[in-house]
């Protein structure tokens, strides 16, 4: 059962009805947001579809752009005029359902004037709307969602479970060829102040606050000082002076073949 329904009048703004569409069904799932070319099956008779849809919805986002109320029917007629026209069915419906109804104003569209409208629908014109401006429209699709989150307590709830979801399998990590354990977590903390230890005993070796020189690798490492510089030999090590490393690894015999 959808809570949102869009409205919208497909001569009019359908491309920004799609925009609200998609990012109200990001955030509450897309089965609680129904926009007709999106939610109708193939084949199911769309009168009966579309007034089951605004019954059984929380809220009717009315979309409106400068030419909502000019739209013309094929005798010539203005749109709103005529008690057939689907707009205007689907807001009355949704007044009658008792659903809240929001008009969202598109660009630089006017206000709506109760007069201009059907006596059906004449109150739409004093229902709190929301605009969205294509320039930024980030800024009012968060909005109208975040209204829409505080005024109906199931979407909500939908939102909080859509980003528990998405923060569970937000973790993702691909090992190729590797040599010893391989450990995945989430969310992991250690705490310590010097000396040389282990991450959960698995995950190799860390050191912290280290002071003097430091042997990581296997085999035998010696140090030689001179004036500030450093120079390694042996299977590992690692030492940093002021962006200096000077290093050597391996056995001895690859390093007299290196040095010949």
């Amino acid at each position: 059962m959808p809570d949102i329904f869009v409205n919208y009048r497909t001569s009019d703004q359908e491309a920004a009805a799609t925009l609200i569409e998609r990012e109200l069904s990001r955030r509450f799932g897309s089965d609680r947001v129904f926009r007709a070319s999106k939610s109708i099956k193939i084949g199911r008779r769309f009168p009966q579809e579309l007034l089951t849809a605004v019954r059984r919805s929380s809220v009717l986002i009315a979309v409106i752009g400068p030419l909502w109320g000019e739209a013309r029917t094929a005798d010539g007629r203005r749109a709103l005029d005529d008690p057939e026209d689907w707009t205007r069915k689907e807001i009355a419906e949704a007044f009658e359902s008792g659903a809240l109804v929001v008009p969202v104003l598109v660009g630089r569209t006017t206000r709506l004037d109760r007069h201009d409208l059907p006596p059906e629908i004449a109150e739409l014109a004093e229902c709190q709307y929301r605009r969205l401006d294509t320039r930024d429209a980030e800024t009012g699709l968060n909005r109208i969602g975040d209204d829409l989150s505080e005024a109906i307590p199931e979407l909500a709830a939908a939102e909080r479970r859509i980003a528990n979801a998405s923060s569970a399998e937000s973790t993702r990590n691909q090992v190729g060829r590797t040599d010893g354990s391989v450990v995945q977590a989430q969310d992991y903390r250690h705490e310590q102040s010097g000396g040389v230890g282990n991450v959960g005993g698995d995950v190799g070796t860390f050191i912290n606050n280290a002071s003097g020189q430091v042997h990581t690798g296997g085999g035998d490492q010696h140090n030689t000082i001179r004036h500030g510089s450093v120079e390694f030999h042996g299977d590992g090590g690692n030492y940093l002076e002021r962006g200096n490393i000077n290093q050597e690894f391996g056995d001895r015999r690859d390093r007299r073949e290196r040095r010949w």
